[in-house]
């Protein structure tokens, strides 16, 4: 059986013992819906356009965080990997503020840049670059020295050596380091949106909270599930097997 089929086949599962359950237990839809409710709260989102608001608002602002943190995060990589002291300086702190929820930065972000999409932004931004830059950086360094060898006794040095040798070497973990970058800057998104203004799908979820509509909040919970699932599945791990298919780091 595909794994496409089996997925169909267990969350169907999953979404009739839910069904059952709450009908047999007789829950409140005020504490936990039924899955036919969740169904009407968002055929009634998208209806009325509020969910197809929520999320170009959303996609717009991943679009502007993800690519300013790849190119940030790309960059810093090289940069620690090919110098010993910005590795022992800064690698330290990149790493050590990895370890920090995005979240944590979004009282500072709202004092710098105000309670605006900018703040947001740099959220997203910050979700993504660290893990980028961890990424691209483990990518260069660990270039095979027998290629930089060969490299070597064909005549290849300096400049020309990095873009057609270590750079092409490294593929495989920056596309992997694009794929974590994806998956941490669309959590830290989620999060920043909680405390935004609205649009945005982080909005509505707290906004359907504040006023107990439980079936949007778990309505808008399993869009962010599918959206995440989707890209990962759709586009990077694709995209991520083709890559480390070509480089005969296929098992």
């Amino acid at each position: 059986m595909k794994p496409g089929m089996k997925r169909l086949i267990f969350f169907a599962t999953l979404f009739i013992v839910w069904e059952f359950a709450v009908r047999i237990i007789g829950w409140s839809p005020d504490l936990m819906p039924k899955p036919t409710n969740v169904a009407d709260a968002l055929i009634a989102g998208f209806a009325d356009k509020t969910l197809i608001y929520d999320l170009l608002a959303s996609f717009k602002r991943l679009a502007v965080g993800l690519a300013i943190a790849l190119i940030i995060g790309t960059l810093l990589g090289i940069w620690l990997a090919k110098s010993k002291t910005a590795d022992e300086t800064l690698g330290t702190l990149v790493l050590a503020l990895q370890s920090v929820p995005s979240i944590v930065w979004l009282p500072l972000a709202i004092i710098w840049f105000g309670f605006n999409e900018t703040a947001i932004i740099f959220i997203v931004t910050l979700g993504g670059t660290l893990v980028m830059t961890i990424n691209m950086r483990m990518g260069i360094k660990s270039v095979p020295p027998l290629y930089i060898k060969a490299a070597s006794t064909m005549g290849a040095t300096g400049i020309e050596m990095f873009w057609k040798i270590i750079l092409p070497a490294s593929v495989p973990y920056a596309v992997t380091g694009a794929r974590l970058a994806w998956a941490f800057a669309w959590r830290a998104l989620m999060a920043a949106e909680l405390l935004s203004m609205g649009p945005g799908l982080g909005y509505t979820l707290k906004y359907a909270a504040d006023f107990g509509q439980m079936s949007l909040v778990f309505g808008v919970i399993i869009i962010i599930c599918v959206i995440g699932s989707v890209v990962d599945l759709v586009i990077f791990q694709r995209f991520e097997k083709n890559v480390i298919r070509r480089w005969g780091l296929d098992s």
